[in-house]
């Protein structure tokens, strides 16, 4: 992932939890507190975790998806109605083509945006936004992912503070109407290659005078780079009727080339190259604001000066599933811990001399010393043992998959009841239905063979 995207998502999950709550974030808590760094750091390895195991990273890949779809829909009806534009300005080639209705059909629309857009960007910065909105409309409807309606209002939210706002909409309008122009001249080309076009000029006020001082300052610049002008000649012969004389049309086809080129492709080059600028520049200083609220209240948690363990939001519908983060290379030995066992029953079991034991956690304290020290020594093996009579809190529950994601492989030991006493027919139902929901394989049974050698 890019930089761009890194903070994107850290943004996503602010603004989600801004208006939901507080997600369930003391694994990606304490993986961020064990990757050291500064609080920018670690408020984004914190978001990208939490992005990672809700989707939202997924959701983000499907949105991007669907931007890039989006875009070259958007880029194909420009190409369409740049040649649009070239074929309503030359016709058919069977009547003589007014030059400067030509000429208005070619750039007027172009010219009128432009300054518009120009004003915009010079005394509000947000002009152009209607085509952007356009573009993040159809890049969540193509991407087909619930979660990806979240997306884009943390990216505008983003891109506003940082004023890079103006700056993406800029290189994609003038990165369309420079394709737009593109295709124009393009099948302006093409047609005047294929048919033969005679062109006159019109009017009933003014003078011929007027057409001429206006035909050679439209092409005062286009000669500077090797396109042809109309002789005087030329240009008073045309406004009674359309000149057979070959190198008249070609004057003018030269010129009408030339006029497109200088003020309708030039401009929205140079301006979509200056906005892609200063986006790749203000890109680079793209940061997180500490002083929002959301990433201040993180401060504690990540940078602390005392740990916190706990459970604060509410339960969520389904447990997420739990995926080791570890491999077989990176992980050695076996290890077996219990959750929560009172006085009553002994502990540990005999356990093998390859086995270790990491007693009983019973407080925060010794949750957070073991889940450090697996973050740093993780097991190829780990057996969890729990006491089935007592119900599957989420507490219990979140704790034993955090554990599991720290193991290559793990089994959790569900207790028999000490003698005399019955296990709960529901009580047992329900661990086993938590335990499916984390796909984790469970038994009744001392895992000590599968600790000892990695199989029964």
């Amino acid at each position: 992932m890019t930089e761009l995207t890194n903070l994107w998502l850290t943004e996503t999950i602010r603004l989600r939890e801004e208006h939901a709550g507080a997600l369930d974030d003391l694994e990606a808590n304490r993986i961020a507190r064990s990757e050291g760094g500064d609080l920018p750091t670690r408020i984004q390895r914190r978001a990208l975790w939490l992005a990672e195991r809700d989707g939202l990273s997924s959701a983000l890949s499907h949105w991007l998806q669907g931007a890039r779809l989006a875009l070259i829909v958007l880029a194909a009806l420009a190409v369409i109605s740049g040649a649009g534009l070239a074929f309503a300005a030359l016709s058919d080639g069977k009547m003589p083509v007014n030059v400067f209705w030509a000429l208005g059909s070619l750039l007027g629309l172009n010219l009128i945006l432009l300054l518009s857009w120009a004003l915009g960007l010079m005394f509000a910065g947000e002009h152009g936004a209607s085509l952007g909105r356009l573009w993040l409309w159809l890049s969540e409807k193509l991407a087909r992912d619930a979660k990806a309606a979240q997306l884009p209002p943390a990216l505008l939210l983003l891109l506003q503070r940082h004023k890079l706002n103006r700056w993406a909409i800029g290189l994609l309008v003038n990165g369309l109407w420079l394709l737009a122009m593109l295709s124009a001249l393009v099948m302006l080309l093409t047609l005047m290659a294929t048919r033969r076009y005679g062109f006159v000029w019109e009017t009933t006020l003014l003078g011929a005078d007027t057409f001429v001082a206006l035909t050679q300052t439209l092409g005062a610049l286009p000669a500077l780079l090797g396109f042809n002008i109309p002789t005087v000649e030329m240009i008073r012969a045309s406004g009674d009727a359309a000149l057979n004389i070959e190198s008249a049309r070609q004057a003018w086809a030269t010129w009408l080339v030339g006029v497109l080129v200088v003020y309708g492709v030039v401009p929205r080059l140079l301006l979509a190259l200056f906005c892609l600028w200063r986006w790749k520049t203000g890109q680079a200083k793209l940061h997180l604001d500490l002083n929002l609220a959301g990433y201040a209240q993180l401060r504690e948690r990540l940078m602390p000066s005392s740990e916190r363990l706990g459970i604060s939001d509410a339960a969520p519908e389904r447990l997420h599933r739990v995926q080791s983060s570890t491999s077989d290379l990176q992980s050695e030995g076996a290890l077996l811990v219990a959750i929560e066992l009172d006085d009553q029953r002994p502990w540990p079991p005999q356990l093998p001399k390859n086995v270790s034991n990491a007693g009983i956690l019973d407080s925060r304290e010794s949750r957070h010393k073991l889940l450090e020290q697996l973050s740093r020594f993780p097991p190829a093996r780990l057996a969890i043992a729990c006491d089935p009579r007592r119900s599957p809190d989420r507490g219990s529950l979140a704790l034993i998959a955090e554990l599991a994601r720290n193991a290559s492989a793990t089994r959790v030991w569900l207790l028999q009841a000490p003698p005399g006493e019955a296990l709960d027919a529901e009580r047992l139902g329900d661990w086993h239905v938590a335990l499916q929901q984390l796909e984790l394989p469970f038994a009744d049974s001392a895992p000590l063979n599968w600790l000892e050698n990695g199989h029964d």
